[in-house]
């Protein structure tokens, strides 16, 4: 019963910012693994940001020093604030959760629940 909700995306053109949101419920408990994947047309799922059960976070090369994932674990939610945004950042964005422990908290087999997505897409 576990429900993930992202929200937040749309259309923006590069150097500006999005704040994505993925809104959870139905857990028993909060969801201590917690991650933002992507995936943009004819391109594989990939990790972008990552935080685990004590706030330790990780991020795709790709993306670090550009967005930032955090949580606001009195409201069960998830952000993930993407600045510069460039044009190869458009994509589907996921959320994602788990109750365990995996050791690659960047790999999309690390978790079980899903949200639906939120398109961003950057124009140039």
């Amino acid at each position: 019963q576990v429900q993930l909700v992202e929200s937040g995306g749309g259309s923006v053109q590069a150097g500006g910012s999005l704040r994505l949101s993925c809104a959870a419920s139905g857990a028993t408990r909060s969801m201590p693994y917690m991650a933002w994947f992507r995936q943009a047309p004819g391109k594989e799922r990939e990790g972008v940001a990552a935080i685990d059960s004590i706030g330790r976070t990780s991020f795709a090369d790709s993306v670090k020093g550009r967005f930032t994932i955090s949580k606001d674990y009195a409201k069960n939610t998830l952000y993930l604030q993407m600045n510069s945004l460039k044009p190869e950042d458009t994509a589907m964005y996921y959320c994602a959760a788990n109750l365990y422990y995996r050791s690659d908290k960047m790999r999309d087999a690390s978790y079980n629940y899903w949200g639906q997505g939120t398109q961003v897409t950057v124009s140039s």
